[in-house]
């Protein structure tokens, strides 16, 4: 996750991460953390955190249930269909139940990219795998899939004549429509081989239906726009299309709590509930 500046910005493969960190601009990354109680994020970053609380005093469950949807996401893919190679775009500060630590407790021999261009990301993700050789982290830009799909560590780790899963969580809201997302999950589905799964989580505008719900998302959609750089929360058809042709296993696409619960999961209703939604689908 990124902001305008930080998504556009190009690798920088031989620069220390460390040297590009500026702690006096927030990163939508340390915003997410500071929203999941974690440590790794600026003044800056609590200040625009704060004021989104301001319009969504639940932003903080809405974070966390988008970890828990990964998590649970995750676990099925690595435990009920058997995949061993993933991809996570967008993977945002190193947390609990990271990828990597859900699908090699099912399967140790999984293998994970991370892709990210925040550079306290890469610094953390990087010292936080040091000693796994199975997984990495490296930096490009969502919006030139080429970097990523030929990007030589990737190509080193994941074999595309094997499922792959797919992993866009929280990313694609932050790529302007102007800037094609629809164009860029086309890319990347199209390079995935049969029996691969594609999952994603986004924000949600649900229109007419929720009068309520839907001015809260606009407000929200103002705040990141004018602190954060690019944010939008789209309509349900909209989203609906990243997934192409795939079909969506069930329940298909549905707020992020309401995908394959555990039968013991809390679960907070607040105004992002309807705002926040995610699906996975499978390529025959």
């Amino acid at each position: 996750m990124a902001d305008d500046q930080q998504v556009s910005g190009t690798s920088a493969e031989n620069d220390a991460p460390g040297s590009r960190i500026d702690p006096k601009k927030p990163s939508i990354a340390r915003v997410y953390d500071f929203f999941l109680g974690g440590k790794d994020n600026f003044a800056i970053d609590r200040q625009v955190g704060e004021a989104t609380l301001k319009i969504a005093p639940d932003a903080p469950a809405a974070g966390r249930a988008n970890r828990a949807f990964l998590r649970r996401v995750v676990h099925h893919l690595a435990a009920e269909a058997g995949i061993r190679q993933f991809i996570d775009i967008g993977s945002g500060l190193p947390t609990q139940g990271n990828v990597h630590e859900v699908a090699q407790r099912v399967a140790p021999e999984s293998r994970v990219v991370y892709i990210d261009n925040d550079p306290i990301v890469l610094v953390h993700g990087r010292a936080l795998l040091a000693t796994n050789g199975s997984t990495t982290v490296i930096e490009a830009d969502i919006r030139d899939p080429e970097s990523i799909l030929n990007h030589a560590e990737l190509r080193a780790r994941i074999d595309f004549d094997q499922p792959v899963a797919l992993l866009l969580f929280a990313i694609l809201h932050h790529i302007n429509d102007h800037e094609g997302p629809g164009a860029i999950a086309a890319r990347f589905r199209d390079a995935l081989p049969s029996g691969s799964y594609f999952a994603l989580s986004h924000f949600q505008n649900p229109g007419p239906s929720m009068p309520e719900v839907s001015a809260q998302a606009t407000t929200a959609e103002k705040l990141f726009n004018e602190n954060l750089g690019t944010g939008r929360w789209r309509s349900r058809e909209d989203i609906l299309a990243y997934f192409g042709d795939m079909p969506l296993l069930e329940p298909g696409l549905v707020p992020l709590a309401e995908w394959r619960p555990d039968p013991d999961e809390f679960v907070e209703r607040g105004i992002t509930y309807h705002t926040f939604v995610g699906g996975v689908a499978r390529k025959p």
